[in-house]
């Protein structure tokens, strides 16, 4: 009974919460609902004043799907999974396993501004292994095909993944902030929206290379080949970094031959790919087809 009452309080409490941010019941700066709104507008203002592929519509291939998988991805997903997060956390609990378990560094002495960075850089030092392990194993790249799926790039790609991301990329999180002690700042909503900013630009139709921190900095020429229908031979995958391209370039999996920006996106058979998005929330539990990652 207290398994079924931590999974429900979990639930309502994740609805309030959303609800409460529509509502401009919570601090604006931790307001993801709206947060989420505001930089959308602003990147798709950006795409339709600095078009990159001049000839791409303003509203592209799929942009009403993306839009809604943004959505469904960062709330209506989140409320459903909550109650069974909180259900293995007290699960873990259990077994003596607490956020300080697995820490291995103590950013308390830090300054906040350094805690930050490193908070920031770890998660996404995580979430770039955690996309390669995406692309090499088929059993895991049969649901990140969804993402790839995108013919026509713009910044709502950005969060048009498959629910079962989410199933593994969380847990990988925990894993890092675990690392740190469990600690998470209170200024984590800065690295939130920094985050989501930079995902919307790396998606967008804007031509944005940022000279020099192109090496630190992941960007849309960078990600559009990491979107490429045609990769190098041998590879299951290239430019893998979320907010970072440091990564790609420490790790050798960096490419970019051109800066065109008029390349095929997606992936070979990826005409089988359900074009609404109930075909897709079930696309990769079937039969598979083909290896991974081209």
């Amino acid at each position: 009974m207290e398994i079924l009452k931590a999974f429900f309080e979990a639930i309502g409490g994740t609805i309030n919460w959303t609800w409460q941010s529509i509502i401009f019941q919570v601090p604006w700066y931790e307001n993801y609902f709206w947060g989420l709104i505001v930089i959308s507008f602003v990147v798709w203002g950006l795409e339709i004043i600095f078009p990159w592929r001049k000839d791409q519509p303003i509203i592209r291939k799929d942009f009403w799907l993306d839009a809604f998988y943004m959505f469904f991805n960062f709330f209506i997903f989140a409320i459903v999974i909550s109650g069974f997060y909180k259900v293995l956390e007290l699960g873990f609990a259990n077994l003596g396993i607490h956020m300080d378990s697995l820490a291995i560094i103590n950013l308390e002495s830090l300054p906040n501004w350094l805690q930050l960075i490193l908070f920031f850089v770890v998660l996404d030092f995580v979430q770039w292994f955690t996309h390669i392990l995406l692309h090499k194993y088929d059993v895991l790249w049969q649901f990140h095909k969804v993402h790839h799926s995108v013919k026509e790039m713009g910044f709502a790609a950005h969060l048009r993944y498959h629910w079962m991301e989410n199933v593994l990329y969380k847990p990988l999180k925990t894993f890092g902030v675990m690392i740190l002690g469990g600690f998470e700042p209170e200024q984590a909503f800065i690295v939130h929206f920094i985050a989501i900013s930079i995902g919307h630009l790396n998606h967008s139709n804007i031509k944005l290379t940022y000279g020099p921190l192109k090496y630190i900095f992941n960007n849309p020429v960078m990600h559009l080949y990491h979107h490429a229908y045609k990769l190098p031979r041998g590879t299951y995958g290239v430019n893998f970094g979320i907010s970072l391209s440091v990564w790609d370039y420490l790790f050798r999996t960096n490419y970019i031959p051109e800066e065109s920006g008029t390349i095929e996106l997606g992936y070979s058979g990826d005409e089988e790919m359900p074009k609404n998005f109930w075909g897709q929330l079930v696309y990769g539990f079937g039969k598979r087809k083909e290896k991974s990652g081209v």
